[in-house]
């Protein structure tokens, strides 16, 4: 058998951080087992599905490398398929016409709500010899087994029972023949060939009702594995106010691809005691065995320290590249070939403290002119550390500028004016750079050279 799987959004708005998770396990598990990872667009809510919905979706998942096996399937564009099979059903004596009217509909919500029942239809046209109504158009519904019982053997949750009681005729096709979401996915999954379905557990009741669905058609009921949502740092379901939750957002705030995923792979799963690893290790490692069953809590203080992480590995052109539009932005201008030299060659020391490529942008400030220096920086430069600076002046005009002999400089000015080496770096860190912090004084000075750096320095003492 082919492992084929498939992720199915709804392109109602962003893809969500939970979704994203959902596409990435199912893309492992796949290529965990040499299968297929399938994409389709569950786009049958023709008010609120949009073509920029589809297309963020379908960034975000190029984003974070979770590309398909097969071309994307639109679940809209199959309506007439899943009304046949909804008809084959009818014919087949396994659905019926109901004829209720909106108003009865109601009364039977209404009812079960005074009963202290979960609202659902009694199912008075399900054997019915009534005459059909003038002028109500019929939807047809689905003739549920009423006795006994149906279980699902789910990778993540177990082994899970429910009554068939429990579970109404669903309708399958609406009056206005548009297929229902509940026979579109079986029909669509059946189609497909997939063969394992791995989403949230929220869809776990549907697995009961779809189940019966793949019965009375003869088909292959595939194999289940419905993971716990994601929640928030206090336990509640994740939502905007716990802060982003659209996997854009995140691309946006300066996160790289990998540490997303690799974050949202620990999110519920686990290797161990592996925090970081690999694309090729998380393909080598799936499995749904190693889903929990409780929801995984959201950490942006983890997801920070994964991506400074992954920042401090990456390739200084590619970290150059994805600043380079977020500086010209802060700067609303572009920057200069001298400018981007100094970055680039600065980038080793900039990315040892970023967490972010925003963060990572705005570090990166301190080798473009001019920069402007917060009260804190500016505090710094009172008179008696602006007679330091004026006379350490005079002692780099003539010393080579790499990093050694500016340490020698600073150390042997320091001692002799008799005062420690921070009371110098510190006024002379913020004439260079404009900030309290930055990467090694020493290694920006040997970066920006002699003129620049006695440039920034003149300026502050005038």
């Amino acid at each position: 058998m082919t492992v084929r799987v498939r992720f199915a959004p709804s392109p109602t708005g962003f893809l969500h951080i939970g979704s994203a998770r959902t596409a990435l396990f199912n893309y492992l598990f796949a290529k965990h087992h040499n299968g297929k990872y399938l994409l389709r667009v569950e786009d049958t809510d023709r008010e609120r599905s949009t073509p920029e919905a589809v297309d963020a979706i379908f960034k975000s998942l190029k984003w974070l490398g979770i590309e398909a096996d097969e071309e994307p399937v639109f679940q809209f564009s199959r309506y007439k398929r899943h009304a046949e099979i909804a008809n084959q059903l009818l014919n087949e004596g396994k659905a019926y016409y109901c004829y209720c009217s909106p108003e009865e509909l109601q009364a039977m919500r209404e009812e079960s709500a005074a009963n202290g029942r979960p609202p659902r239809y009694n199912g008075m046209w399900r054997d019915s010899d009534q005459t059909a109504p003038v002028g109500i158009k019929p939807v047809i519904r689905f003739k549920s087994p009423q006795t006994g019982y149906v279980t699902i053997s789910d990778h993540v949750q177990g082994t899970v029972t429910v009554k068939n009681s429990q579970l109404d005729d669903m309708v399958l096709l609406r009056a206005d023949g548009t297929p229902t979401y509940m026979l579109s996915v079986v029909v669509d999954d059946h189609d497909m060939k997939i063969t394992h379905i791995i989403r949230g557990d929220d869809h776990l009741t549907n697995s009961f009702r779809q189940h019966h669905i793949y019965k009375a058609l003869g088909w292959d009921v595939p194999e289940f594995a419905h993971i716990p949502l994601i929640h928030g740092a206090d336990g509640a379901k994740l939502s905007k106010r716990h802060g982003a939750t659209g996997a854009d957002a995140y691309q946006d705030q300066g996160y790289l691809a990998e540490a997303m995923k690799n974050y949202l792979l620990r999110l519920g799963w686990g290797h161990g005691d592996d925090e970081i690893i690999s694309e090729e290790q998380a393909i080598k490692w799936f499995t749904l065995e190693g889903i929990g069953r409780s929801p995984a809590r959201f950490d942006i203080i983890k997801l920070n320290n994964l991506n400074g992480h992954y920042i401090r590995q990456a390739d200084n052109q590619r970290l150059f590249d994805l600043c380079l539009p977020i500086i010209e932005s802060m700067l609303e201008r572009t920057v200069t070939p001298l400018e981007s030299d100094h970055i680039l060659k600065g980038m080793n020391g900039l990315k040892e403290r970023a967490k972010t490529i925003v963060e990572l942008a705005d570090s990166s400030l301190i080798y473009v002119r001019p920069f402007d220096r917060d009260e804190k920086a500016q505090a710094m430069l009172g008179n008696e550390n602006l007679a330091l600076l004026k006379n350490l002046q005079q002692n780099l005009n003539s010393v080579d500028f790499n990093e050694s002999a500016l340490e020698v400089t600073l150390r042997n000015f320091a001692d002799t004016a008799k005062v420690k080496l921070g009371q110098v770096a510190a006024p002379l860190r913020v004439a260079i750079t404009g900030r309290v912090v930055s990467p090694s004084l020493f290694e920006v000075m040997a970066i920006l050279g002699r003129e620049e750096s006695l440039s920034r320095i003149e300026r502050v003492i005038l």
